[in-house]
């Protein structure tokens, strides 16, 4: 059953969503992605597609929920000490608001830092949430991270901006 979305609704997703991360929250995280939908980092500027360029990371459902699996075991390697992210955003700017054809498009800035031990990494950019009602609920087709820096060889990020 559909019910009315306003732009709050829009806006309060993006938020909730990257306090999900922040929480270490991932499989209520990848819950709100549709169940084609993929969390896309571009790794060139005004980049077409990520199927057919390469990509920082382009991962459908299976990849999120592998890479979640990893970050929960106690054997990886890689999260000894546990690594830990916090998003700033401004303002979510809604992009597209279209309720009869159920497509909503956010625009974020945001300021991301991840943390292991003593290392932080810092990445700035803009968040393009593509929403869809599902069932009543807001989801995920699309999440893409258009990193400032996109073209840089950067260090491996272990979670998800």
């Amino acid at each position: 059953m559909s019910r009315s979305i306003t732009r709050q609704d829009l806006i309060d997703f993006v938020v909730e969503e990257s306090r999900l991360l922040d929480a270490r929250r991932y499989e209520e995280w990848n819950s709100l992605f549709t169940d084609d939908a993929y969390y896309w980092v571009p790794a060139a500027p005004d980049q077409e597609d990520g199927l057919n360029h390469c990509s920082h990371m382009y991962e459908d459902k299976l990849l999120r929920e592998l890479r979640i699996e990893r970050l929960k075991s106690p054997r990886a390697f890689s999260q000894q000490p546990p690594s830990r992210c916090h998003h700033l955003l401004q303002m979510p700017a809604v992009e597209r608001f279209d309720e009869p054809g159920n497509a909503f498009v956010l625009r974020t800035e945001f300021h991301y830092t991840e943390s292991q031990g003593d290392e932080l990494q810092f990445y700035v950019g803009t968040f393009f949430h593509h929403l869809t009602q599902v069932d009543g609920q807001l989801r995920m087709t699309l999440k893409r991270v258009n990193l400032l820096n996109c073209d840089a060889a950067l260090p491996a990020v272990q979670l998800f901006i």
